[in-house]
């Protein structure tokens, strides 16, 4: 039997409640995300609630159709992405993606976000091939704890921290992108739904999908994975395997010499498998290391390129 043909964007051109739409940006598991152009001239992202796995739109068509027996599942994904949107319209913080507008058109939702321009932290780091300074590390670890208090303030979680998931602004400056608290939420309320992680940023609470154990020091065993992919250039060994052998212990003591102390023991307690070994809160993580960043970094600047 063939495979069917994959779901089709909406067209470029097509006007969606003011905005024209300019180009596909990305396709995700959930979603489309377009460049677009908004009736005051400016560009901005428009994201589209888009689970592949529970609709289906062929060329030329806009309204998304809903597979049969999967509309629970669609109604239910639709309010927890319109959820989330509300949220971080509520949230204005420079380190964090901003949203503009939440409505609905042709039976889904969109958001509409800041363009944001820049590099991935993902491909900084590929092309410098890790060993990042300990400055640039401990500012951009300040500014997403201060991002991830703001979030978690706000009864949210990103669930999706990766590099890949952090633009770098001109100058370093870091913007958090494509939260993944939808999807999550999605998972843990319809049981065929996969719960969608990214390997070696998951933790082992997430990877068992257990709702009521995921809370904030979640995200902040992506953020310790972050830190460690800055060092290491790689992401951490996923959660499972390290449950067998754990070589991580060892990677960070072969960081002894390159970075501080304080900054390797931290990483480790930040990528601790036990959610009890592992810091509770960005803003516990933040009084611990606020200090000593600000002595070292007080005549540096978080500049991309300066490595």
């Amino acid at each position: 039997m063939a495979e069917s043909a994959p779901n089709v964007p909406l067209p470029v051109g097509w006007l969606v409640e003011g905005y024209r739409i300019r180009s596909l940006v990305a396709r995700g598991g959930f979603s489309f995300v377009y460049r677009v152009t908004g009736m005051d001239g400016q560009t901005y992202a428009l994201k589209e609630f888009f689970p592949h796995e529970m609709v289906v739109r062929h060329a030329k068509e806009v309204e998304p159709t809903v597979l049969p027996g999967k509309e629970k599942a669609f109604y239910f994904g639709l309010k927890c992405f319109f959820d989330e949107g509300r949220t971080l319209g509520q949230i204005g913080h420079p380190n964090i993606v901003r949203v503009y507008s939440l409505f609905r058109a042709f039976e889904t939702v969109f958001l509409a976000m800041a363009f944001e321009e820049g590099a991935s932290l993902h491909d900084y780091i590929r092309r410098k091939r890790g060993r990042l300074r300990e400055t640039f590390i401990r500012v951009l670890l300040i500014r997403l704890l201060k991002a991830l208090r703001e979030i978690h303030a706000h009864k949210l979680l990103h669930l999706d921290l990766k590099p890949a998931n952090i633009l770098l602004r001109q100058g370093g400056d870091p913007v958090l992108i494509d939260f993944g608290s939808a999807r999550q939420g999605i998972a843990h309320e319809i049981a065929w739904v996969r719960t969608m992680f990214t390997p070696g940023y998951a933790p082992p609470e997430q990877l068992e999908a257990k709702k009521e154990a995921i809370g904030p020091w979640t995200d902040l065993y992506a953020l310790g994975g972050i830190v460690y992919a800055c060092m290491t250039g790689s992401s951490p060994p996923r959660a499972e395997e390290r449950q067998t052998a754990d070589p991580v212990p060892c990677k960070l003591a072969e960081l002894q010499g390159v970075y501080s102390a304080e900054l390797l023991d931290l990483t480790a307690q930040l990528l601790a498998l036990d959610v009890a070994n592992r810091p509770q809160s960005a803003y516990q993580v933040y009084k611990r290391i606020a200090e000593s960043t600000y002595q070292l970094t007080r005549t540096s600047t978080l500049v991309v390129g300066g490595e």
